[in-house]
């Protein structure tokens, strides 16, 4: 026979949260829907009461929010996009801007609030939190999967599949019709996409913003590849290398071989988010919330091995030369592959 105590030993342990606030910032990700469902849930579970602000940090300027419960986030799990809308807030990095974002959050007795997005958005995160004391959890969202000491961010893994879709299609175009295509990813700053599109898509070459290259050589590999027998080429370029259109020329002028550029562009960011993402996004966005009834602050969850960790926010937005190492290694394996 089963028998279960009941006896409660000790003090009941007071939740210092009673109000969290939510918002996202900077570019949208897949899944930041599923994070924000799983903070509300999170929270309300614990009888803390969420409020969501409106456009990011613009949404804090402007006193923009709703009180958001269980069912303010019903069917929003397989949406892309955001539920709260995101800006970018010139205002929000001048002090001033700050000041009354601070004076929004302290005026609705907001105790903690958790921020869904990437470097700009931890960058103002941080800054919040050291001048005016506030308590701030960051959760990932980046298509960029930028975030320093975590294996991914919400996002980013949709991201690629959608992009790779792409690629594949263009594949077939590029068999039948025996030409060269340069696709334009996203990838301001970062070769994230452009690497894992460009090697899971049997791409020639890559050019991403931290890696030499010279025009010169690919041209000359695209000569030799003729000459072997090789008629179709697939070259993937980061738009925060170069641009599609230029690259195309410049091929063109030197090959005199038929080239067309494609510019994926934002198709990257939206659509449904896939089954990593939303179980990523629930994971971050209940940890956020545990991390700020734990008493954390300044900090960004993050993913590592499986394991939810937290990490400094001053951290998270630094380069991560870990990342870089495997960038370079992933760009060898293609080159090697693309004989």
């Amino acid at each position: 026979m089963l028998r279960f105590n009941v006896t409660c030993r000790g003090k009941k342990r007071i939740n210092a949260m009673k109000r969290i606030g939510v918002l996202t910032s900077g570019g949208d990700a897949p899944g930041m829907n599923a994070c924000i469902r799983s903070v509300v849930r999170s929270a309300v579970y614990r009888k803390i009461e969420v409020f969501g602000f409106y456009k990011g940090y613009e949404g804090l300027i402007n006193n923009s929010f709703e009180k958001m419960g269980a069912r303010s986030v019903s069917n929003i799990l397989s949406k892309g996009g955001t539920i709260l809308k995101t800006a970018r807030s010139s205002e929000f990095r001048t002090p001033e801007g700050r000041i009354k974002a601070a004076r929004t959050l302290k005026r609705n007795r907001i105790d903690g609030l958790v921020v869904i997005g990437g470097n700009g958005s931890y960058m103002g995160a941080h800054v919040l939190a050291e001048e005016h004391n506030i308590k701030v959890i960051g959760a990932p969202g980046t298509i960029d999967n930028d975030i320093h000491d975590t294996d991914y961010t919400i996002g980013a893994s949709t991201a690629l599949n959608t992009a790779l879709d792409a690629i594949d299609k263009i594949r077939d175009t590029v068999t039948s019709m025996e030409r060269i295509y340069v696709v334009e990813v996203m990838g301001r700053k970062e070769a994230f996409l452009a690497i894992r599109v460009g090697l899971a898509g049997g791409a020639e070459d890559i050019l991403y913003p931290s890696n030499d290259y010279q025009m010169c050589d690919i041209c000359d590999d695209i000569i030799a590849g003729r000459k072997k027998g090789k008629v179709s080429w697939i070259v993937v370029v980061s738009e925060g290398a170069a641009k599609a259109s230029d690259v195309s020329e410049l091929i063109k002028e030197e090959t005199g071989f038929e080239v067309r550029p494609i510019v994926l562009g934002h198709v990257q960011r939206g659509g449904s988010p896939e089954a990593f993402d939303r179980i990523l996004a629930s994971r971050m966005g209940a940890k956020a919330v545990e991390a700020l009834v734990a008493g954390e602050t300044d900090k960004s969850v993050g993913i590592r091995s499986d394991e939810m960790c937290l990490i400094p926010l001053t951290k998270a937005y630094t380069v991560d030369k870990k990342k870089a190492k495997l960038e370079k290694e992933l760009y060898d394996l293609t080159k090697i592959l693309a004989i």
